[in-house]
């Protein structure tokens, strides 16, 4: 396994397109030093979707206090957020 994977998360943002979901996401993430190193959105059929490629080596918080944060961020937005490692996501994505 790459040592970089273990710091590095997926997050995925979809729902019904509004003003400032990408704000809203990168605030959270800057509020606990997480860094977006790429980033891709996109709206089909009127709904949002994006995912980002973060790095969490300098996260200020618990992994679950991230996670419980961003799952409070997600009601307020009445969007669906999803966090996961990469190096799992990247497993689950292999054949």
């Amino acid at each position: 396994m790459d040592n970089n994977n273990e710091n590095q998360i997926i997050i995925t943002v979809t729902g019904a397109d509004k003003i400032g979901i990408v704000a809203a996401v990168s605030n959270k993430l800057a509020q606990y030093c997480v860094n977006i190193e790429d980033i891709k959105q996109t709206i089909m059929q009127n709904s949002f979707c994006m995912i980002m490629l973060c790095d969490i080596k300098n996260m200020n918080v618990s992994f679950k206090e991230f996670k419980d944060s961003i799952l409070e961020l997600s009601q307020a937005l009445s969007m669906e957020i999803w966090i996961q490692k990469k190096d799992l996501f990247d497993r689950m994505h292999n054949i």
